[in-house]
């Protein structure tokens, strides 16, 4: 059986909350969501600085003038969402995650963390004592739907206003087989992404760690690479 998105869940209706909005990768996700009329909600530390972002946003070119676009505190934005995508850095995973686990009962939290440590030869990859960030966020969520995806797409490509259409796929990781097709559904908002079922969260802590793979061959290149899966 190949890939068919025709089956995916119709998710237009849904209201997404990044959680780490004002930073590249979750600034790139809301701005694309955005643009193709999805509902969102930038999140950040500093209700002040969410709105800021939002602003600057609205100045792109591509957005709807009707979009639902908006800032606050991440506790406000997690509280309003269905869906909360996770794009802090690395450092604050754990204590942004067990601040808002509250708000974040009963939701679908997408993690997209990528625990990385850099020197002088570059990027490589953390150990998790949890195995995997999205395990560790797992394990402070009980009550959440929790499942990673988004974590190797480039931030520069999803703030570039150029660019209309992002070819490449999205690894989606989860307990619940029925996450697969919403996440999936979510993804295909942007043109040319796919979102492909990669196993269960224990799979997830080699799809974070290969994000190193992909920065040393996108300094070495002058790219911003990404994935595809083949045959399907």
């Amino acid at each position: 059986m190949g890939y068919d998105a025709s089956g995916l869940p119709d998710v237009t209706g849904l209201t997404v909350g990044i959680i780490g909005g004002t930073g590249d990768q979750g600034r790139g996700l809301a701005y694309r969501l955005a643009r193709a009329g999805q509902t969102v909600l930038v999140g950040s530390r500093s209700a002040e600085r969410a709105t800021q972002t939002v602003e600057e946003l609205r100045g792109l070119p591509g957005l709807p003038a009707e979009v639902a676009l908006s800032g606050g505190a991440n506790v406000e934005v997690a509280a309003r969402s269905d869906v909360v995508i996770v794009a802090v850095p690395w450092a604050g995973h754990r204590d942004t995650l067990v601040e808002l686990r509250e708000p974040l009962a009963g939701k679908v939290v997408v993690d997209c963390v990528n625990p990385l440590g850099f020197d002088k030869h570059g990027p490589y990859p953390l150990s998790v004592p949890e195995g995997s960030a999205v395990q560790q966020a797992a394990a402070l969520l009980p009550d959440s739907r929790v499942c990673a995806a988004f974590n190797h797409v480039s931030a520069p490509l999803l703030a570039d206003p150029a660019i209309d259409r992002i070819d490449l796929d999205v690894l989606i990781c989860t307990e619940e087989r029925e996450l697969v097709d919403l996440v999936a559904a979510l993804v295909a908002r942007i043109p040319g992404m796919r979102g492909i079922y990669a196993g269960r969260l224990r799979n997830a802590h080699q799809i974070e760690a290969f994000t190193a793979n992909l920065i040393a061959i996108n300094r070495r290149y002058k790219a911003h690479a990404g994935l595809r899966i083949t045959d399907l």
